[in-house]
């Protein structure tokens, strides 16, 4: 069966001919999973075509992830599901509960018919740069977590410039990119500011942070209520081999010490709020719950997610502060 089929007067571009022909040929069973497409020149010669016309075609069949490029070798059909008519590169730094909240929330906004493959790069800078270097080409849309990664404007310049939007933490260097991120230092800041009247209650705050994960801007905002507010204030980076002492205000930014902190408050027969405060990073479902509730400083993630969605729908340009909020329950 001869697979691309082209009409001269049919007032449809010939790339978008060639892949109606692609797609019928999946559709008929004529071309299946694995199999080898045309070559771009005996299609190019057959049809009396440009490569860029023919190339144009087989990049958007690419993006769309029905076909994969193997160098030396050709094109391949990889999926016969036509209908996919976006793929999406999501490079996040980890998985936990808020950050599912914000796939879930983009997933919904961004409705049927895309496909949405999601990555995780753990800090590690040399899994961002394999990451981005071996899907480079093959994505629609590049969505970028660079977490505190240094250098990430380097390795993102090698995808297409609006093809990429950034995600969450914004470096100064990636301000060419559409994104919609948290302004970190202001977000503690005006957090903290809100709850300063339970804060003074406590003799000191204890900010929990490691520069290795955590954003530098969450430090600063941090300093800066401080020295504001004349707060005594301490900065570790571990809880072991750490002894509470009563009137003590942790704030926690990762849900594993918020756990440990708690167990340990049990342990050394302390109250929560009485003795100990806790204030953590990031709200979750759990945080409502735990300990009769937990107050937290967070970001909305599933507006984040939504947000995202409208963005790349939209094809909009755009860099926006996702809005952040002091939540207060018991802990505090």
């Amino acid at each position: 069966m001869k697979i691309v089929m082209l009409k001269d007067k049919s007032g449809i571009p010939k790339y978008k001919q060639i892949i109606a022909s692609i797609e019928d040929a999946i559709i008929k069973g004529a071309l299946k999973k694995g199999d080898k497409l045309p070559s771009l020149n005996s299609i190019k010669n057959q049809h009396s075509l440009s490569r860029d016309t023919v190339v144009a075609a087989f990049n958007e069949l690419k993006t769309r992830g029905i076909v994969q490029s193997i160098v030396g070798k050709g094109y391949y059909v990889t999926s016969e599901d036509i209908k996919v008519n976006q793929k999406i590169f999501l490079l996040f730094d980890e998985l936990n509960s808020f950050k599912e909240d914000l796939y879930n929330s983009f997933l919904t906004g961004m409705g049927d018919n895309v496909q949405v493959d999601i990555f995780f790069h753990h800090f590690n800078t040399d899994v961002f740069s394999k990451l981005i270097n071996d899907n480079a080409g093959d994505y629609s849309y590049y969505i970028i977590m660079p977490a505190n990664i240094k250098g990430t404007e380097n390795v993102i310049s090698r995808l297409p410039n609006d093809k990429v939007y950034i995600l969450d933490q914004m470096h100064l260097e990636l301000m060419a990119y559409p994104s919609i991120h948290q302004n970190f230092k202001k977000d503690i800041y005006q957090g903290l500011q809100a709850g300063l009247k339970q804060i003074k209650n406590y003799k000191k705050v204890i900010l929990l942070y490691t520069e290795e994960r955590q954003p530098k801007g969450i430090l600063d905002g941090f300093n800066l209520f401080c020295k504001h507010n004349n707060i005594q204030s301490e900065i570790i980076d571990t809880l072991k081999d750490r002894a509470l002492s009563k009137g003590e205000l942790y704030i926690l930014l990762d849900d594993k010490n918020l756990i440990r902190i708690i167990k340990q408050i049990k342990e050394e027969q302390l109250t929560l709020v009485q003795d100990i405060g806790i204030i953590s990073y990031n709200d979750t479902l759990l945080k409502e719950i735990v300990e009769g509730g937990i107050t937290t400083i967070s970001t909305n993630f599933n507006l984040m997610g939504q947000r995202l969605a409208e963005m790349i729908l939209n094809n909009e340009f755009a860099q926006i502060e996702n809005p952040n909020s002091l939540i207060i329950r018991k802990s505090l």
